[in-house]
């Protein structure tokens, strides 16, 4: 359904040190730089057919965060979910919510793991088994 989400960054450079780590935990790799005709440095990230990025805002404005909003990322394990976390958290991101583990929910039981990077975006690492 999708082919890709971009966010935005106030520092691209702090933003690409988290997440080529957390990124990487999926095998994504370093983050590839582009920059823009319009000038605006990128990062992209490419996995398993999936397409993330992160780039200074092409407006010139400040970049915030989606109020509401949460981008997530699919684990193949409740391991990798306290990975994903942890990894981030020790890169400059803040846990948020409960923290990761079990939860129990209307669309079953799952493991959830949230952290906002550090510009603000809320990120969930999620597992819901087999």
């Amino acid at each position: 359904m999708f082919s890709h989400v971009m966010i935005g960054s106030n520092d691209i450079e702090r933003s690409k040190k988290f997440y080529d780590a957390v990124l990487g935990i999926f095998g994504a790799g370093e983050g590839t730089r582009n920059v823009a005709p319009s000038g605006h440095t990128r990062l992209f990230y490419r996995h398993d057919g999936s397409s993330f990025g992160v780039s200074e805002p092409i407006n010139g404005e400040p970049a915030t965060f989606a109020n509401g909003g949460t981008i997530g990322f699919k684990c193949n394990s409740a391991e990798q979910v306290k990975e994903f976390h942890d990894t981030a958290v020790a890169h400059g991101g803040q846990t948020c919510e409960a923290p990761p583990g079990l939860r129990e929910s209307s669309m079953g039981a799952m493991h959830l793991g949230y952290v906002r990077d550090p510009d603000g975006n809320k990120l969930c690492a999620v597992y819901r088994g087999k």
